[in-house]
């Protein structure tokens, strides 16, 4: 590919990305409006689990069939089958149907998350890729803060050509995705250097029944009950699956839909689990913020996606700037090791936080951060894609990313439960504090407060204290307009519980951190994953016609990628030594 088919390539990649990032956000802002008008509001979390078990469950069945039959034709799949859900989704009539349509949209999702970054790794030698990266990042950053944004726009329309304004939510995607096929469908030409072999349907039989039924119940088991028999059941179906894949993966060997092989590799093991710390810490973090700057701060969604900009201009800054400093030294171990410790910092801000806290003091935190978060994301992919071989790109960067997003549903999953079953003392104990209840009691005697309608509900909610602990859990909308005096006790219990979800993620990201101290990151390679296939079957060929015109047998030799670092430090590899 010429320098200028790769920049054109990139563009597509880019705005696939762009289009999968952004959708996500979107339709998180416009959701309650859309289940308003749908008339299922309490169905509205099975449209986000929908999308977000299926296109877990995708990635890494999209990283090995492109591996096998390419990433062009699976990259166009994945392309099409997000807008068929996309436009789909736009004329569903209740939610159920827009669930399903959802789940439909997942199916190209999970070829979108992954694809680009295994695709770069095909065409970019890791050094350039890192500044290419960060680009990339920009964009997850850029469709961050645009989504809530333009899904606030699109939901507060009533009709837009004669369509309701939330579903142009969905058509959105229509003319960019376009954009995206043309792009990879005109320009990416990446030929298929690997051997047709065994596809492990079994392996993706097993996977799915190991990761739905755990992703099922980590959204909606605060909803059924952690020991209900629904919960116990999916812990149960989970954990056979977990035994049955490790199984059939090992059977299965090199054909594996995960080879157990890529965990021989420190290097590849280590970003593994630094990947799923650091998606619990990311997740967790996205997700949390945002409810604090609406319910705390009193935001609304287009205010609270602008208050965000400090955490995703720092995570542009980081990502843009660690890029360019790899491509120039190849050296990039010291990122993961600076990007958690600044996430443990910004996390130890955001935990200082109350309810009356300057809101300087949210932004101060959201940006280091996001600091930290853009020196982790695309050195834990490029020292993943750097420690295996040409062969295993696509499964390698699909597997990477699928663990970093286990790790963030898991986060969700936890620091929502924490939150809500924390807010119930620390909404007593605010009830308590015996300045904010002279303040509350000086309101109640006030006849101007008690006449405004805008405190009618909070005067409501206090006339039973016994519900006071769950007053947040299906509605804050009560505390909007009504007197600081009166919402001071629920916004001090609110703050306080989310302090406590902060610990919690800087305790997992200080976990990230120890281990990024032993992490050992190999020197990078300086030719492109392609450009070693190419080389590596040349090499091939040009052996068997020499034993072909001896008489001999040709033994088909893989030869090892560069500084792979789970060989032997005695050998012919003895020369790649790690950098230090």
């Amino acid at each position: 590919m010429s320098r200028r088919e790769i920049n054109l390539v990139i563009l597509g990649l880019m705005a696939a990305m762009f289009l999968s990032s952004l959708s996500q956000t979107v339709v998180g802002t416009a959701m309650r409006t859309i289940a308003d008008d749908l008339h299922g509001l309490s169905l509205q979390a099975w449209v986000t689990t929908a999308f977000l078990i299926v296109s877990t469950v995708m990635t890494p069945i999209y990283g090995k069939l492109s591996d096998l039959f390419g990433r062009r034709p699976l990259f166009l799949i994945a392309i099409v089958l997000f807008l068929v859900g996309s436009v789909a989704s736009s004329f569903a009539q209740d939610m159920i149907q827009l669930a399903g349509f959802r789940a439909l949209q997942g199916l190209g999702a999970g070829g979108l998350m992954s694809l680009p970054l295994t695709i770069m790794g095909d065409i970019l030698a890791p050094r350039e890729r890192a500044k290419y990266q960060g680009y990339f990042l920009a964009v997850f950053g850029v469709s961050s803060l645009l989504g809530p944004l333009v899904g606030g726009l699109f939901a507060g329309a009533d009709t837009l050509l004669g369509l309701e304004g939330w579903r142009w939510v969905f058509l959105f995607n229509i003319p960019i995705g376009i954009v995206a096929l043309f792009m990879v469908f005109r320009f990416l030409h990446i030929p298929v250097l690997h051997n047709r072999v065994r596809i492990d349907w079994w392996g993706a039989a097993a996977l799915i029944m190991a990761v739905v039924p755990l992703l099922l119940v980590a959204e909606q088991g605060r909803t059924w009950g952690w020991g209900s028999a629904g919960s116990i059941a999916c812990f149960i179906t989970g954990a056979v699956g977990i035994v049955l894949f490790i199984l059939i993966e090992s059977r299965m060997g090199d054909d594996a839909l995960i080879p157990l092989a890529l965990f021989k590799s420190p290097t590849f093991s280590m970003a593994t689990i630094i990947g799923v710390l650091v998606g619990f810490g990311m997740f967790a973090g996205m997700m949390m913020i945002p409810f604090v700057l609406q319910i705390v701060h009193g935001m609304n969604p287009t205010e609270a996606g602008l208050a965000t900009l400090p955490m995703i201009a720092g995570l542009m800054i980081a990502s843009i700037g660690s890029g360019q400093i790899i491509a120039r030294t190849g050296r990039y171990r010291i990122f993961p090791i600076i990007g958690t410790a600044l996430m443990a910092v910004g996390y130890g801000v955001l935990a200082l936080q109350q309810y009356d806290s300057p809101l300087w003091m949210m932004l101060g935190g959201q940006l280091i951060l996001g600091l930290g978060l853009g020196q982790l994301m695309q050195t834990l992919t490029i020292a993943s894609q750097n420690s295996v071989q040409p062969k295993d790109m696509g499964v390698a960067t699909a597997g990477a990313t699928f663990f970093r997003q286990l790790g963030g549903t898991l986060g969700v999953a936890i620091v929502f439960s924490v939150l809500f079953s924390r807010v119930i003392d620390t909404m007593a104990a605010a009830f308590q504090r015996t300045d904010l209840m002279a303040d509350m009691q000086a309101a109640l005697q006030d006849p101007t407060v008690l006449a405004d309608p805008a405190n009618a509900r909070i005067l409501e909610a206090l006339q039973d204290p016994s519900g006071l602990g769950t007053a947040l859990n299906d509605d804050s909308s009560f505390l909007t307009g009504a007197d600081p005096r009166l919402t001071a006790p629920f916004l001090d219990g609110f703050a306080s519980a989310t302090s406590t979800v902060f610990l919690v993620g800087m305790a997992v990201v200080l976990v990230a951190f120890v281990l990024t101290l032993f992490f050992r990151t190999p020197p990078l390679r300086q030719r492109s994953a392609m450009e070693e296939a190419l080389a590596q079957k040349a090499e091939l060929d040009q052996l068997q016609a020499e034993q072909t015109a001896t008489g001999s047998i040709a033994v088909p030799v893989v030869a090892a990628p560069e500084h792979d670092d789970s060989r032997s430090a005695v050998g012919p590899g003895a020369h790649a030594r790690r950098e230090e």
